[in-house]
């Protein structure tokens, strides 16, 4: 499938690793001039240069998003190579605590940085796509934001917003040629959380070998129809999709990539 997006100029918020990472390197493969963003430059930098091994066009842009002026300066760094086609919006923070010891301040620390960063972002980019006549907008939102557990309910809330604000702003965007999304990934499997699963694994006899270990875990954490995490990679042919030309049908959309632990129509 020919994605058409060769030359066009996408930031992708938190890519220095993780999710956005691989999202930021699938995008590059097809042409896209990626701008990697994050707060440690020695790791920006290193997804950057990897990018351009494989012949991808990568720079590099650093800055808090949580405040006002860290997200002015990723944005006027981000726009001097010229104007922004496509903004993932994935940077975020959660912390594993409950409704008894997660504080008011943890529930505001938590909207800022997983809500309000996307508005500033959304805000100081949109302009140049306007001028253009064409962009793409894509929230990395998740499965708790509409089917929440006990734990973590600022994190939960936090995503139920990205959901709710993108199809305000698809609403907003109408006959602009722009379109706002939601990528809505489930339990996603990385290093950290391969080993975090290896580590709990003989205190609730998952098993020895990994297989095993992602089977078990699944059942007893996150059961999904596919009986297994979701790869970083599935998330990034989403949004792959959602920015390409094959989409354009597409507004206001939560699309979810979740093995289906999600049960709604």
């Amino acid at each position: 499938m020919e994605t058409m997006l060769k030359n066009r100029r996408a930031l992708i918020t938190g890519s220095n690793n993780g999710l956005g990472e691989t999202i930021a390197k699938m995008l590059a493969k097809e042409g896209v001039a990626v701008i990697i963003h994050g707060r440690n430059e020695e790791r920006a930098n290193q997804v950057a240069e990897e990018i351009r091994l494989e012949g991808g066009n990568a720079q590099v842009v650093l800055g808090d998003l949580s405040t006002d002026n860290g997200a002015e300066t990723v944005a006027k760094k981000s726009l001097e190579g010229g104007p922004i086609d496509i903004l993932i919006n994935n940077a975020g923070a959660y912390a594993h605590t409950g409704w008894m010891d997660t504080t008011p301040q943890n529930w505001l620390t938590t909207y800022n940085l997983n809500v309000v960063s996307y508005v500033r972002m959304i805000q100081l980019i949109l302009p140049s796509m306007k001028k253009n006549g064409w962009g793409r907008i894509i929230n990395i939102g998740g499965g708790l934001g509409t089917q929440p557990l006990a734990i973590q309910p600022h994190y939960s809330a936090s995503l139920a917003a990205r959901h709710n604000l993108s199809v305000s702003l698809a609403r907003e965007l109408s006959g602009t040629g722009i379109t706002s999304n939601v990528v809505s990934p489930g339990a996603i499997i990385n290093l950290q959380t391969e080993q975090w699963l290896k580590t709990q694994a003989p205190k609730h006899n998952w098993g020895s070998n990994f297989d095993e270990i992602e089977k078990n875990a699944v059942r007893e954490l996150v059961p999904n129809d596919r009986g297994r995490f979701g790869r970083p990679e599935e998330i990034a042919a989403a949004v792959l999709y959602l920015v390409g030309p094959h989409s354009d049908y597409v507004s206001g959309a939560i699309l979810r990539v979740d093995g289906g632990t999600v049960k709604s129509i």
